[in-house]
């Protein structure tokens, strides 16, 4: 299979081909015939043949071609497009190359994707596995960053202009964002306002990131060249959105499953305007995707009052539309990729069979992807280790402040009020040690962690926004043990009670994704999940916590390799201590 090149995939050779195909003079690779098929042009269902050459849908149409290599006769069946994921994070416990296949396998054949862990990476290897990523019949796009979410140390990978450049360049990136780091612009960033206009220049979106955000700060954004934002978590806030402009992309995910109540109250504010409407699962965690992914946001959709054509176009064309690739995506007409969804009724959005890039991915319902691209993609997935080794030196705990966790991402400061020098804090309070550590072992920051969970012996995760390692629990011993069971993998997430493994996530690949296939890492994910939530995690998701921990872009303090950290005054109030 070749790449597929960004907003060009197809060579001159192949466009001959494509042509060749429709003169009779070269056989179709796949006809599908009887096809009741969505047509976005109409906004109406069609009956017609579809024609395919490869990866491409050539012909649509009455008629019929001499002979092709294959038929499939879909009477019965209604075809839509290939449904499309416009925000993914595909490191959130998964890879993207799992998480392609799972989507795809349920209709979503299309993600573009959150570049963060990449970014982090240097610049020929992440390319090189974005490269590897773009020949699997999922169609992989890109976001470049342009911010890292959190506040890196002296020694880390600084993301400066040369290699924002390279990402805003790449065929595969199609816009900039996520723009969490939005505040810069208000004081005075020019080196952000001059990678967001070369991103305009390009011709790729920006995407903000305005949770809250009032009238007069969206403005502003739209001024400095802002188009489309995730945040809104309210019918006001999505429809303010509209109302100015931004393609405005509601969430169904597992920290802000928004989506059924705006849209229900979207259409009870008689909203028919809807082609500036997006959906995304937002790099859910594995659990939250047992229902499905960009299907079950459809169903969702149909539930809450959006007519079938409506909300088969909103997860598909208009995303499409929205990142200039309408031309090859989002919907079923010659010269798109053959992306097609085969449904048992309009109104069932979870496909019997998929093609993702003219190839079959689920046939008579049974997953089908093939594997040697998923394992070329893997090859060039870094495995990771830990060498450090822990001191009891490293086990004192004397900050008098802490961080107390005001939902699952948000944390303020608050006094410490117990003995921290003790081996163990009482069982049944609120407060855990917490420990952020280097992955290279140069530094750590040890503090206090209040509202956590009340009976967490240990748990250690190299799964964090920075990349470094987070210890979390009551009992030094278990946090101990738990890192050393997390060494043995390489990273991952571990969780220990009175010296023993109750769950675990191996994370092999770069320390911070599995290699498992997506459905049995759900099975992993989901015991660490319940396991937690029977000790005391009282919020919406542990997971998230883990990641946002050292997240910037969230208030009020957070806890960064430089230190803790004050967002709103961009101070470090205590600084990390080398080891």
């Amino acid at each position: 299979m070749k790449k597929n090149c960004g907003r060009s995939p197809w060579t001159k050779s192949e466009v001959r081909t494509h042509q060749a195909v429709i003169s009779g003079k070269l056989a179709p690779t796949l006809v599908i015939q009887n096809a009741t098929y969505l047509n976005h042009g109409v906004k109406a269902w069609r009956t017609a043949n579809i024609w395919i050459s490869g990866d491409r849908i050539v012909y649509v149409g009455p008629e019929m071609p001499e002979q092709a290599d294959a038929y499939h006769d879909a009477t019965g069946q209604y075809i839509v497009p290939g449904y499309i994921e416009p925000h993914a994070h595909p490191f959130q416990l998964y890879n993207p190359a799992s998480l392609a296949k799972f989507a795809a396998e349920r209709g979503t054949s299309t993600l573009v994707n959150d570049n963060m862990l990449l970014l982090l990476e240097p610049t020929e290897q992440a390319f090189a596995q974005v490269e590897a990523l773009a020949d699997l019949p999922t169609s992989m796009y890109w976001w470049a960053r342009l911010d890292a979410q959190t506040e890196l140390d002296a020694d880390s990978i600084s993301i400066d202009n040369r290699r924002i450049q390279a990402w805003l360049k790449h065929p595969q990136v199609i816009q900039a964002g996520e723009l969490t780091g939005w505040p810069r612009l208000s004081q005075g960033d020019d080196e952000l306002l001059h990678w967001m206009q070369d991103a305009i220049k390009l011709g790729k979106p920006i995407e903000g990131h305005f949770p809250g955000a009032s009238t007069k700060t969206l403005t502003k954004m739209a001024l400095y060249g802002v188009t489309s934002d995730h945040e809104a978590m309210t019918v006001e806030e999505a429809m303010t959105r509209l109302e100015l402009g931004y393609t405005t992309t509601i969430r169904y995910s597992s920290i802000r499953p928004d989506l059924p109540d705006i849209f229900k109250g979207l259409v009870e504010a008689g909203l028919t305007q809807f082609d500036k409407v997006l959906v995304t699962t937002d790099g859910s965690t594995p659990s939250f995707y047992k229902a499905g992914m960009m299907d079950e946001t459809i169903r969702l959709m149909l539930e809450a009052g959006i007519p079938v054509e409506e909300a088969y176009r909103i997860a598909s064309y208009n995303a499409a539309r929205h990142f200039n690739l309408d031309h090859l995506l989002g919907s079923i007409a010659p010269g798109r990729i053959a992306h097609l969804n085969f449904l048992e009724a309009k109104d069932a959005p979870t496909p019997v069979a998929v093609l993702a890039r003219g190839i079959w991915v689920r046939q008579a319902d049974i997953p089908c992807y093939p594997a040697e691209a998923l394992d070329a993609a893997y090859a060039l997935m870094p495995q990771s280790e830990v060498q450090i080794s822990l001191t009891e030196q490293d086990f004192s705990f004397s900050m008098p402040v802490g961080l107390e966790m005001v939902n699952s991402v948000i944390m303020k400061l608050y006094q410490v009020e117990h003995d921290t020098s003790v081996p163990m804090l009482p069982a049944g309070c609120d407060e855990s040690f917490l420990m952020l550590l280097d992955r290279e072992g140069k530094w750590r920051l040890n503090t206090v962690l209040k509202n956590f969970a009340t009976q967490v012996g240990g748990l250690v995760s190299s799964y964090s926004i920075s990349g470094d390692i987070l210890m979390i629990g009551k009992s030094k011993r278990d946090m101990q043990v738990a890192f050393e069971r997390m060494k043995t993998f390489g990273g991952g997430i571990v969780l220990v009670e009175d010296g023993e493994v109750i769950a675990e996530v191996p994370l092999t690949l770069m320390g911070q994704t599995s290699d498992l296939p997506l459905e049995d890492l759900i099975v992993q994910e989901t015991a660490l999940r319940e396991a937690l939530f029977a000790r005391g995690y009282a919020f919406e998701d542990p997971v998230y916590t883990l990641l946002f921990l050292a997240s910037t872009h969230l208030p009020y303090v957070r806890i960064t390799p430089q230190g803790i950290y004050e967002v709103l005054r961009k101070k470090v109030l205590f600084p990390a201590i080398l080891r």
